[in-house]
Formats: C-alpha cells, structure tokens, sequence
C-alpha cells in the first residue's frame, strides 16, 4: 500500500476529518503554501535526519517543523545526545519514508524512523502538509494530528539568523 494510501486509511479508521486538496506536484514548502493558500506556519515540513552514534550504527529521525520556521541541529543533537547528525541522504530517506522527497508526510510508518515535532506546531488550530505524494495534501486540525501521530515534542527550530540551521 502507498504511504499515500496508508495515511487516508489510518485517517478515515480513526474518524478524523480531513481535506484533501489535489495540486500541481511541488514540493517545496514556501512555493507549494502559495499554491494551496495557506499560511507559511499551517505548513508541516518533514525531514530525514540521520544520527551516527559510532561508526557503523546509524538512527533516523523524522523531524517535522512550521514551514515558517528553521531546523536547529544542535537542538536535536543535545535532545539525542550524539554529535555526528545530518541530513540522511536521500536514497536513504526515500526507502524509509516511501516517498519522493518533498512528499514526505509528518507521519512515521516505519519503526526504524522516530518521530520528533517542534511543538510549535500546536500553534495552529489547522496544518497542512503534502500527503506522501507531490500532487496531494491533507489539511487537518493539529489535535487530530497529535492524536492519530502521537509524537514527541522537542524544541528543534531556531530563529533564521543561527548559524547550523537547516531549511
């Protein structure tokens, strides 16, 4: 099953409501709030991090932020507690999230990808994020997400004037 397919699934079993809006395929989170018409803030962004805590081990996380806000590397380093952290390529990422990056929903449907949310998140009644395909993304009230995501919270954004701030 598409990641796609999966998370209208997981959203329709658990009686969330939900909007879907079908788009021109963008995955770029400041282009693609323009297209749909939302606030820079509503939009969910995901990334792959990768954390190597030796030489040959490797952990991965989703790290989903505001659209509006900076990825803070050294914050999920001290959260993790290891200091080699980057972005995971993207082969990598892609086999994890079975999705085109950009595509990536602020889910984790992989047990080997931990999921960690900026809380600032919560400050929007309603998010929006691309739904596991470049063409489609789901509206839904953060409460919702929280719910059915069941993420940790962890301060991971920055203001965008620090240095070792990502996207």
């Amino acid at each position: 099953m598409s990641i796609y397919n999966l998370l209208i699934t997981t959203l329709q079993t658990n009686n969330i409501k939900f909007k879907i809006c079908e788009h021109k395929a963008e995955g770029r989170c400041e282009d693609i709030s323009k297209i749909r018409g939302n606030k820079l803030c509503q939009a969910m962004k995901a990334l792959v991090i990768m954390a190597k805590p030796n030489k040959k081990d490797r952990k991965y996380y989703l790290a989903v932020l505001p659209g509006d806000q900076f990825l803070d590397m050294n914050a999920i380093k001290k959260y993790i507690g290891i200091k080699d952290l980057m972005l995971a390529p993207k082969d990598r990422a892609k086999t994890l999230t079975e999705c085109e990056m950009g595509a990536v929903p602020p889910f984790s449907f992989n047990e080997n990808l931990q999921l960690i949310v900026d809380p600032s998140v919560k400050l929007n009644k309603e998010v929006v994020f691309n739904a596991g395909v470049l063409d489609h993304s789901i509206f839904m009230n953060i409460d919702d997400y929280i719910k059915i995501a069941n993420p940790t919270f962890v301060k991971i954004t920055k203001d965008a004037n620090h240095d070792n701030n990502i996207i």
